[in-house]
């Protein structure tokens, strides 16, 4: 918890003023006597000197937080900056030149590779990790215990805006009391990927429920709420298990409850998906940033599970290394943003066969001419 106080503590000065993190321009524009990447003598070594600044989802925040401690740990000359902007406001910084690396927790849109290209921002894709949209009630709901895709839909899409209002109207079973809903706000990717996946078109929901891209937002509305219910990612309910009723959720093979097993092995559906990480490929050559990326991968397995989200295979941690150190730009998902039931590692490897195999050396660097592509 001390980690966590204390990168709410960067997050709130990274929301409240950018010079308050390192910034006041695009990472390009700094001063050259403070040129991020500097190699200076430490000891019997080289040390790694500069900053490295993030920003985006609120659900891949832990996990980057996680590793930028332990990365500062064994680089104090490296300044670390994540902020919270949600999945969608990350990527408006992140096209602008703004951020070196968008968290993100769907892959990226079309509008936001538009956005992109247009400002000349190249990127390389990246796969962090595994997470469960969770979907949950307040522990005092005695009687909702799994919901069917069909009753989620009927729920949460736009024609249910002030009228299905009651538990009874989504179940006739269950009680005619009001149902108070609480979830992630637009600007996140949580929002969209659970759109896509229950109602079936991205963005397309009912807006009068309580927003956040602040997930912790969420778990207190929904926690002091006896007739609330909402959703976000495995990782928070972990945290708050004790403030929360966990619901199974039937995707048309019967009730299945989020866990690292069925959402690593997809039988939690629709609602498993992959977080990323995104990196500028200029930021790419500058020491630090390469540096901060290589340890995120490597100690991923590690991190990630200590957050509470679930690890990649090390098949798949050994294909994000390969793009990594080869710089392949662009999506695997081609800008189609949240894509429910789209298996990762197909894409992956599909992307592997059709380049001609692997040529990434075990630390991530590229056998023969050149990394960039």
């Amino acid at each position: 918890m001390a980690r966590r106080r204390l990168m709410d503590l960067v997050t709130v000065l990274c929301l409240g003023s950018w010079v308050a993190c390192g910034g006041g321009g695009a990472p390009e524009d700094r001063d050259p006597a403070d040129t991020a990447g500097d190699e200076r003598a430490a000891g019997d070594g080289p040390r790694l000197s500069g900053a490295v600044r993030g920003d985006g989802s609120s659900t891949v925040f832990p996990i980057m937080e996680a590793v930028s401690e332990e990365f500062q740990k064994e680089n104090p000359g490296v300044r670390v900056t994540v902020g919270i902007s949600g999945t969608g406001g990350g990527f408006k910084k992140f096209c602008a030149g703004e951020t070196d690396l968008s968290n993100a927790s769907r892959p990226i849109k079309e509008t936001e590779l538009e956005a992109c290209r247009a400002a000349g921002v190249d990127f390389v894709e990246l796969p962090i990790a595994f997470d469960g949209l969770s979907v949950l009630a307040n522990p005092a709901n005695d009687f909702a215990q799994c919901m069917t895709l069909p009753e989620l839909k009927k729920l949460w899409q736009p024609e249910a805006q002030g009228k299905v209002m009651r538990w009874n109207q989504v179940r006739a079973a269950w009680p005619a009391q009001e149902i108070h809903l609480y979830g992630a706000g637009t600007d996140s990717g949580t929002y969209d990927y659970f759109t896509e996946a229950v109602v079936g078109e991205e963005g397309a929901s009912r807006g009068d429920f309580t927003s956040s891209e602040d997930d912790n937002v969420i778990v207190q509305g929904i926690s002091g709420d006896p007739r609330g219910l909402g959703f976000f990612g495995y990782a928070y309910y972990e945290q708050n298990k004790d403030r929360l009723k966990l619901l199974e959720v039937d995707g048309g093979d019967g009730c299945v409850a989020p866990s690292p097993e069925t959402i690593a092995n997809g039988t939690y559906k629709p609602l498993s998906r992959p977080l990323f990480i995104y990196v500028r490929t200029t930021a790419l050559d500058r020491p630090e940033v390469k540096a901060f990326i290589d340890y995120a991968i490597t100690n991923a397995t590690s991190l990630v599970a200590e957050t509470g989200y679930i690890p990649l295979t090390d098949e798949l941690y050994r294909l994000a290394r390969t793009r990594a150190g080869k710089r392949t730009p662009g999506s695997i998902y081609e800008g189609g943003g949240s894509q429910a039931g789209t298996r990762l590692q197909d894409l992956l490897e599909a992307e592997e066969a059709g380049a001609g195999g692997d040529d990434t050396g075990p630390d991530g660097t590229v056998r023969g001419d050149s990394a960039a592509a």
